[in-house]
């Protein structure tokens, strides 16, 4: 962990589980004008890990027989998604990311495209609606046909599925989760935001945008709304392990819900790169094993949450430095001392030693939750 912020973090921390014991630790600071120390306790906006989350809300409601896997979205949304379109994405490809809906949020934040960051600053206090950047998303050019053999990630797959959960249960998406998920789990402290400000101890947030903010901004204080139940959610590490020991351990969905959500397809993630997708479920090879979890970033902070298949080792790392990465001529993003000391840190807190090769060991997706 000080290999990470000696490389460039400003905060690190963590927590690593290994049959019974338990390991936590920090590493630099929260705030770099007033020098406080970042804690292994603190508060995190943990970004899309929010989406297993959301996907285990959905399998609840499929165990009860509300929601088909493989019926059509149009179905029980028909004005969100109306048509042919409505017609051919089902569930399932919301979950897995195959429905070839691209992202909304290079036009909910169109200075990304050119790239500035003045988007970043626009929507700090805006109020966007779920509706709103659904049909962003869906005016967008098609990333592909419905249940098509690689999947594209998309934060609007994400969104369709909390106005989703809200059709069937009469009740708001971040309610049903909170109820039935977050305190299923027994999760003291994880919730979705109720405003700007993160409430209890935590770091700020500082977004690099990939050398287009220097020094990096202070993003902690930001209007969740144009990420809801896709990344919106603000947990601890302690948290995390929590969840994702009861959620495979059979204790948030059944084990048939759970076997549904570990089948995995190709997926593009927003940095480029193919990863192994389940539904709302990442898949990681490791030299010491498989692992299943989520990683997910906002603007200014990183988390990842990873997990043993047998549920005796996890790990949860939280950075509070996001977009490192300056580009080359060519626009490319240039690899970054940080990037091998975060490579280390995963390895060690996986493995227990810093020599396991992964099959995806980067921090998050390189661009947006």
């Amino acid at each position: 962990m000080d290999g990470v912020h000696r490389a460039g973090v400003p905060g690190v921390y963590a927590e690593v589980r290994d049959a019974g014991r338990t390991w936590r630790g920090a590493s630099g600071v929260a705030d770099v004008r007033t020098g406080r120390p970042v804690t292994p306790d603190m508060r995190q906006r943990v970004g899309s890990i929010t989406k297993t989350f959301t996907a285990a809300a959905v399998m609840q409601q499929v165990e009860q027989g509300r929601i088909q896997l493989d019926a059509p979205i149009g179905g029980y949304l028909p004005r969100l998604v109306p048509g042919e379109r409505g017609r051919k994405i089902t569930v399932r490809m919301l979950l897995n990311n195959t429905s070839g809906i691209p992202d909304y949020i290079p036009y909910a934040f169109p200075s990304l495209q050119t790239p500035s960051p003045e988007s970043l600053d626009d929507n700090r206090f805006r109020q966007f609606r779920p509706a709103e950047l659904i049909e962003l998303g869906l005016g967008a050019p098609p990333t592909g046909e419905p249940g098509g053999p690689t999947g594209v990630y998309s934060n609007t797959n994400y969104l369709l599925l909390g106005q989703l959960l809200e059709q069937v249960t009469g009740t708001p998406a971040e309610e049903y989760i909170t109820r039935n998920v977050i305190e299923r789990a027994g999760l003291r402290h994880t919730g979705f935001p109720t405003g700007p400000r993160i409430e209890g101890p935590h770091s700020r947030m500082y977004e690099a945008l990939w050398g287009l903010i220097d020094p990096p901004r202070d993003y902690s204080v930001y209007n969740m709304s144009w990420t809801g139940t896709g990344a919106a959610l603000v947990s601890t590490m302690d948290d995390l392990n929590r969840f994702y020991a009861k959620l495979l351990d059979g204790k948030i969905v059944n084990r048939s819900s759970l076997e549904q959500m570990q089948r995995t397809i190709p997926v593009i993630a927003l940095d480029g790169s193919t990863i192994q997708y389940g539904l709302g479920l990442h898949k990681v090879d490791i030299g010491c094993g498989t692992f299943w979890g989520h990683d997910g970033t906002v603007w200014g902070a990183g988390t990842i949450s990873l997990t043993r298949a047998d549920g005796k080792r996890q790990m949860s790392v939280a950075v509070n430095l996001q977009r490192w990465n300056k580009p080359d001529s060519s626009g490319k993003p240039q690899h970054h001392a940080i990037d091998d000391a975060l490579s280390t840190l995963h390895r060690q807190a996986m493995c227990g030693n810093g020599n396991a090769q992964a099959e995806h060991p980067s921090q998050a997706p390189a661009f947006v939750p």
